[in-house]
Parts: C-alpha cells; sequence; structure tokens
C-alpha cells in the first residue's frame, strides 16, 4: 500500500503540486473551502495549463471540502499532508488534518511567510517540514482550472527547497522531494530557515506592492518607480534577516551583499540588478500577478501582515529601519480595507 498526502489548500500552489502528484501515481487527497473549486475537481478532475501545450493536463482527482473531512477517519491515515492554505488559515489547516495523521505522519508548510512555528504549535516540531516554492508563478484562475505563468525550471533554477526544522537531511524530507520532482525542480535543504527568509525577500519586494498598485509581475520590473521601491523592499529584508542570524542564499540570481548594495544606490550594483529584473519579462506572460496581487483582485483577504508585516516586526526588535515596509503595510492595509484606491500612485512618496 502507498503512501496517502492530503493537500490541505488546492490554490494554485498546493493544487499545482498536489495535481502533479496525482498524475504521476501517487495518492492524494484534496481538501479545499471553496465549493465551487472542489465541485469542479471532483465532477471534472484538475486542470492544470503551463506557457506551453505539452504542459496541460486533466488529472482525475480525490477531492472534499473542509465539512467532509470526517470521512477521512473511514479511510487509512495520512502520511504527509501538505498545508498550502493562507497563512492566517495554518493553524485551522493543522487542526483539521492533525488527527487523521499516520503515527509516522507529518505536516509540510508549503506556503508564503514563515508558519513553521505555527505548525509545530499544534501538530509538534517533530511532525513540522518547511518546504518553499520559488518564482512559480501559479494562479488558481477558476474552479478547477490552474495556470503556470513561467516555464518549467528544470536544470535551470530550484524551485522547490525543502527541509527539516532542526537542519539535518532525512529520509522522510528525500523521500518527499522525488515527489515534488514530479512538478518540477526539488531539492533537500539543510538551510531551512535561510531558504525561508531569501523567499521573504522576494515575496516582500513583490507582493504588496502588486497588491496596492495593481501592477503585474511585468510592471514591477519595467516600470521604474515599482523596480526601485522593490530593489529598497529587498535590501531592507535582507539587512533585517542577516540580524537575525540567517544564512542566505542567492537571490534570483544575485548574492544578498549586492541586493543591499543596490539599495543603498551604488551605480553597478543597482545596474546589473536592474537589468536582470527587466530582462526577466522575456520569461514570463503579462498574466502572473503575485498572489497578494491576486488576492486583491478577488477581494480577499491578504497576508502583508505575515509577509512585509513580518519583516518590520523583526526590524524592530533587531534596530534596523524598515521605511518601505512599514509604507507597503499601510498602503496595502489601506487598499485592503476600502480606504483607498488601488493604483500607481499608492506607492509614490515611499
Amino acid at each position: 500500500m502507498g503512501k496517502r498526502v492530503a493537500v490541505i489548500g488546492a490554490g494554485g500552489v498546493g493544487g499545482y503540486t498536489g495535481g502533479q502528484m496525482a498524475r504521476n501515481g501517487i495518492d492524494v487527497t484534496f481538501i479545499d473551502a471553496w465549493p465551487d473549486h472542489v465541485d469542479a475537481m471532483k465532477s471534472k478532475g484538475l486542470e492544470l495549463r503551463g506557457v506551453t501545450e505539452q504542459e496541460h493536463y486533466v488529472i482525475p482527482v480525490n477531492a472534499m471540502h473542509v465539512t467532509e473531512v470526517q470521512n477521512l477517519s473511514k479511510q487509512d491515515p495520512i502520511d504527509i499532508a501538505i498545508v498550502s492554505t493562507k497563512s492566517y488559515d495554518t493553524e485551522f489547516a493543522a487542526a483539521l488534518i492533525k488527527q487523521y495523521l499516520a503515527p509516522e505522519g507529518f505536516v509540510v508548510s508549503l506556503q508564503n511567510c514563515i508558519n513553521e512555528e505555527r505548525l509545530a504549535g499544534v501538530v509538534g516540531w517533530g511532525r513540522t517540514v518547511g518546504c518553499i516554492a520559488s518564482t512559480i508563478s501559479v494562479e488558481l484562475q477558476e474552479p478547477g482550472l490552474i495556470q503556470r505563468n513561467v516555464p518549467l525550471r528544470g536544470d535551470t533554477y530550484t524551485v522547490y527547497r525543502c527541509g527539516e526544522v532542526h537542519g539535518r537531511i532525512t529520509k522522510r524530507v528525500e523521500e518527499f522531494v522525488e515527489w515534488l520532482r514530479f512538478a518540477d525542480s526539488a531539492k533537500a535543504t539543510e538551510n531551512l530557515w535561510g531558504e525561508r527568509w531569501s523567499k521573504l525577500v522576494i515575496n516582500s519586494s513583490h507582493n504588496g506592492l502588486s497588491a496596492c498598485t495593481g501592477y503585474n509581475g511585468n510592471e514591477m520590473c519595467t516600470v521604474d518607480a515599482a523596480r526601485r521601491l522593490s530593489i529598497r523592499l529587498s535590501g531592507e529584508t535582507i539587512r533585517v534577516g542577516k540580524a537575525n542570524g540567517f544564512n542566505l542564499e542567492v537571490i534570483k540570481g544575485h548574492d544578498a551583499d549586492k541586493w543591499v548594495t543596490a539599495a543603498d544606490g551604488n551605480a553597478a550594483a543597482l545596474d546589473d540588478i536592474e537589468s536582470s529584473m527587466i530582462e526577466s519579462v522575456k520569461s514570463r506572460g503579462d498574466g502572473q500577478r503575485p498572489s497578494m496581487g491576486q488576492d486583491m483582485a478577488k477581494g480577499r483577504r491578504t497576508e502583508i501582515d505575515f509577509l512585509n508585516g513580518l519583516v518590520v516586526e523583526k526590524g524592530r526588535e533587531a534596530g534596523i529601519p524598515t521605511p518601505a515596509n512599514e509604507g507597503i503595510v499601510r498602503a496595502v492595509t489601506a487598499v485592503e480595507r476600502g480606504e483607498a484606491k488601488q493604483g500607481p500612485h499608492m506607492i509614490e512618496g515611499l
């Protein structure tokens, strides 16, 4: 009997990752709170689209609404639970699946932000694993349909980085990484916390910026004001991460120190990073938007407090100023609450 996987939160990342596993024979059950999405998966399967026709699949899958999770008590236990909800639903998702885990079962945070501590508070540190999906650019466009807007990375870039909270490589992580490779390139990492903060650098520089301005991924690289602000957000987040002792990875092809130097105005570093950002638009479709930009467009609650808000919080603790991140938190919060209208004017003066 093979191992069973549950995906709690079958949106863009969770649905795409779990869908590729199911397509390759892994026993996956999708659990989601959007009834139309669950009904579509049950009736038509899960449709995955990429940037080429060869990446288009319709996959028969097992799906259930959160109100149906009790039915797992009649089935074999879950070996791996992938939590891919928004950060504010982390504890809920962990509590929902905890009682259905196998004795050696564990939970993987496949989310933005840094939620391992929240998971561990429910299931315990020994059952908590972290996983980053870097620059995967997927979106749940309609019930049962997930669109990927960037090419498969393969050997050119490692998308999934999975690791234990204690930093040692384990058999369970290595096995899970093999399954992640059904979706794209993946590796086991000894530097989960450094990987997490490095991903936070990317998220904090783009997600809130998109949410408050309405810019898509390409516009944030080609519009001068947005691009420069993105670099400043990265520089602040890197400073805070280093002050907290994280060993940061290469970020979008550049060493962390170069991002800080560019944010400080060094002409050579700034030119190098800006050139690579502008060049990156060639590999993305114009429909690509960060997840927070998607949330704002759909009227959903954002994760701003868990992304840029975390940078601000940790910056204060370390004595590192974070004015750009503070400004983005204010701007996103104002748009989210209906106190301001989304648009490029929201970043004026930041």
